[in-house]
């Protein structure tokens, strides 16, 4: 029986001969791979079959590829990451392969409807924010780039948590993205590494005074490997992320279960999954530390073991290790990588350690991307010693060695030695494992000018007096391949029927539409298309969750990590004064206005979860408010990930990057949305210092407090009550929800919170506030001048080719990795 649809036969003999070998080869896949036909194939089967068709056009090239990297010998590059947001592949593989006009017209002569095959697509659920998301970038611009690499994580089975909120209050479910298996992937369970975990050290006499020391763990837990290639553009090379997935060294104890302790029998195997279970379990807990603690050293030490491995086949020599390998650690998760690679280097392969510490240090080189003390992990000694007592050792004599360095080059400087210490030794004794990184690394970077500067000045001050010159920066980029052609087709359509198709290969090419700015016809054509994109984001929320939003009002958008020094606090209470302002003044001609915000806070994060319900407690009274009606709406948007930025960020006329300065250490949404034509309304802080230099002040909304002056604040002992007691509004916005009025159900329930600002208001919220406020009455002023607005925006997508991370990865393959780069 043809189960052909009439549409579907009617049109086949006219498609292209490329065309037509794509569809017969889904129609493949989803017979025989997927064991289903075409009548009962469902959306998700249509898009598991169109996506391994696609695969294959891969897999070739991949193979091919790697082959020659080792034949070559050239130097590769080992991407250490906790997180990779690598979102929806599919769009992205068919983007860069050149095949979205063929896949479009397979999919059409099947009767497919391809935004729902697109849609079936589950976000990999491997990251949580821009830390992710950046490294995502990455391995695209370096498969772009030309650079053999392989990105290092782990396969998390249920990623950091899907977010649902009940009620206004964050509750945390599962990611189930694995439920129906991901196409992308390719298992090796051929390739399993090793990883130990407690035990005992015993030092083994080998000749005269010379001592190896031996490792006994108490567990051992197997990282098998699942790999994903990683497309470059146009299809020039693809690379390799590979994910370990933590197994039990053996799955079922049979004794155990044959006594009938079916669920004792297990114990091992449970305990060992959970390390791949989840991304940032929850650290309140000891449990929850050690955790931690295990998948950190999980992947890190699988990745080591890994491309040792793969070293010493092709070239035979660990010591040529930093001629062939540079090791990126991304951010302070994968630091005891420094340990592990010594003890791979010494303990295993018998190298004297004055040469293994000149090879370890060559070789790893140390992103890093916070200033926030705790994001600077340190781990209790008593942890360490107990699950990596080898590893802490190692740690004992490195610090010692450097400290004996430092102690010659600053003699009688006690406090310097205390500084740049391994272990710190107030308030219980911890390992600093961002001073780890830092020492055993080549190069340590920054994401931002001004946040590179900020580690020679803070965290790393005293490192850098006994290290100088091995800081450096690398501001942060994004794919325009994701974030612009994919996300906003329709303003790449006119981006290059204004400057021609070289914007699609050279960032630099949007420096050409700097004379259409003042070309009022183009700025109509670039205003139409954000109007479309808002209108298409208006739909999803209107069909989802039943709230109306005027597409002719200021889209206002905050969409990151729910943090309190990410200040969405700031951007609710001005929600709160603002709200005031239209119902005393109910006739003036408001400039409507809707503030859309997304984020997930951390499970263990309570006054961030607070944050979002007061977002939501406001959002509930003014959007049922009739007084206000369409002046102001505001959206809390659940689950954010990376297919809700994809249409929420060309949809955005104004970009909230609004942190407390000297907070952020780059930022990567600010770029985004100033690519796809949004002004920014910000600090000085992370990047959008270098994206003011870039778009012009004029074209960029600046604001509040700057880093000296926060630190000014701080040392002098800044209470926000200072701030309050000169602002009307502020007073007023913090008299109502202190009081109750947005939770009348809990009077008290943002008393606390409120009370912090009062008081030292450390992310200087309240200091901030009145600036905020006014910056935000100018916006409006601009937005009621169209043409000045539109000349803002034009400007703003024109003049950010710079933050491409292919710049970027350019940057670390001259002056961190020596590897060549091909354009």
């Amino acid at each position: 029986m043809d189960t052909t649809p009439p549409n579907a036969a009617a049109g086949q003999a006219a498609l292209p001969a490329d065309a037509a070998a794509m569809r017969d080869a889904i129609v493949q896949k989803l017979t025989y791979d997927l064991g289903k036909s075409r009548l009962g194939a469902r959306d998700r089967d249509w898009f598991m079959a169109a996506s391994m068709a696609v695969r294959d056009h891969i897999v070739d090239r991949w193979i091919d590829l790697t082959r020659a990297t080792y034949q070559s010998g050239a130097k590769q590059v080992y991407y250490l990451s906790l997180e990779f947001l690598v979102g929806r592949l599919f769009r992205d593989n068919v983007s860069n392969l050149g095949l979205g006009e063929t896949v479009r017209l397979a999919l059409d002569s099947l009767g497919v409807d391809g935004t729902k095959l697109r849609e079936a697509e589950q976000d990999a659920a491997l990251g949580n924010g821009g830390l992710g998301r950046l490294a995502a970038c990455f391995m695209e611009s370096m498969a772009t780039l030309s650079i053999p690499a392989f990105g290092y994580g782990i396969r998390y089975d249920h990623g950091l948590f899907r977010q649902i909120i009940r009620d206004g209050w964050q509750r945390e479910y599962p990611e189930d993205w694995l439920t129906f298996g991901n196409p992308w992937e390719f298992a090796r369970p051929e390739i399993a590494h090793e990883i130990g975990f407690g035990g005992t050290v015993e030092a083994a006499t080998v000749s005269g005074a010379r001592v190896r020391h031996v490792w006994k763990p108490a567990e051992t837990v197997q990282a098998v490997a699942y790999d994903t290639p990683i497309v470059g553009w146009r299809g020039r090379h693809v690379n390799t992320l590979r994910l370990w997935s933590a197994r039990a060294a053996d799955p079922l104890r049979l004794e155990a279960f044959n006594r009938g302790d079916h669920v004792g029998a297990l114990a091992d195997r449970m305990k060992a999954e959970a390390i791949s279970r989840l991304l940032y379990p929850s650290d309140e807990t000891p449990a929850g530390q050690e955790l931690r603690l295990r998948q950190e050293y999980f992947f890190t030490s699988a990745a080591l073991q890994d491309l040792v491995r793969r070293h010493l086949r092709v070239f035979g020599d660990l010591r040529s290790l930093p001629d062939r390998v540079a090791v990126q650690l991304n951010d302070t998760h994968p630091a005891i990588a420094v340990t592990e690679l010594m003890r791979i280097l010494v303990d295993l392969h018998d190298i004297p350690w004055e040469e293994a510490w000149k090879a370890t240090r060559g070789t790893i080189s140390y992103t890093n991307h916070t200033l926030l003390p705790e994001a600077l992990e340190s781990w209790p000694v008593p942890l360490m010693e107990r699950m990596l007592p080898r590893h802490m050792q190692l740690i004992y004599l490195i610090n010692a060695l450097h400290l004996d360095e430092v102690r010659q080059a600053f003699p009688g400087d006690t406090s310097l030695l205390s500084s740049v210490s391994l272990i710190e030794e107030g308030h219980g004794r911890r390992v600093r494992m961002g001073h780890l990184a830092f020492i055993g690394s080549h190069k340590v970077n920054g994401v931002s000018a001004l946040h590179s500067d900020l580690l020679k000045k803070t965290v790393f001050a005293d490192l850098d007096r006994v290290a100088p010159g091995r800081i450096t920066n690398k501001t942060n980029g994004i794919t325009f391949r994701r974030w612009l052609q994919q996300s906003n087709p329709h303003l790449t359509s006119l981006l290059v029927e204004a400057v021609g198709p070289k914007v699609l290969d050279d960032e630099s090419a949007l420096e050409k539409l700097r004379p259409l700015a003042e070309d009022a016809g183009f700025r109509e054509r670039f205003a139409a298309v954000k109007r479309a994109n808002k209108e298409a984001l208006a739909a999803m929320v209107r069909e989802r969750f039943q709230l109306r939003l005027d597409t002719e009002a200021i889209f206002d958008v905050q969409i990151k990590r729910i943090h309190e020094y990410k200040r969405q606090l700031l951007n609710v209470l001005e929600a709160v004064a603002l709200y005031d302002e239209i119902r005393s003044q109910p006739t003036r001609d408001w400039v409507p206005r809707v503030k859309i915000l997304a984020g997930k806070a951390a499970a263990s994060y309570h006054t961030a979860k607070l944050i979002i319900k007061l977002a939501h407690d406001v959002a509930r009274v003014v959007n049922s408010d009739p007084t206000v009606h369409d002046r102001l709406k505001i959206m809390f948007l659940p689950n954010y990930n990376v297919s809700l930025a994809e249409l929420i960020v060309p949809a955005a006329d104004l970009s909230e990057q609004i942190s407390t300065a000297g907070m952020e250490a780059s930022g990567t949404g600010n770029m985004k949305f100033a690519l796809n034509g949004a002004l920014t309304i910000g600090t000085l802080d992370g990047a959008n210092v270098e994206i003011k230099q870039h778009v012009g002040d004029e074209n960029i909304f600046i604001f509040g407090l700057t880093t000296d002056q926060v630190e000014e604040n701080r040392r002098k002992g800044w209470r926000g009550e200072v701030a309050i007691e000169r602002s009307r509004r502020l007073e007023e916005a913090l008299e109502q929800v202190e009081k109750g009025v947005f939770s009348p159900d809990d009077c008290d329930r943002y008393r606390d919170l409120v009370a912090g600002l009062r008081a030292a208001d450390w992310f200087m919220v309240a200091a901030d506030f009145d600036s905020y406020y006014e910056t935000q009455r100018q916006v409006e002023e601009r937005w009621r001048d169209p043409a000045g607005w539109g000349r803002s925006a034009v400007l703003n997508t024109a003049n950010v080719g710079w933050f491409s991370s292919d710049r970027t990865i350019a940057e670390y393959a001259e002056e961190i990795w020596n590897v060549p780069v091909k354009r």
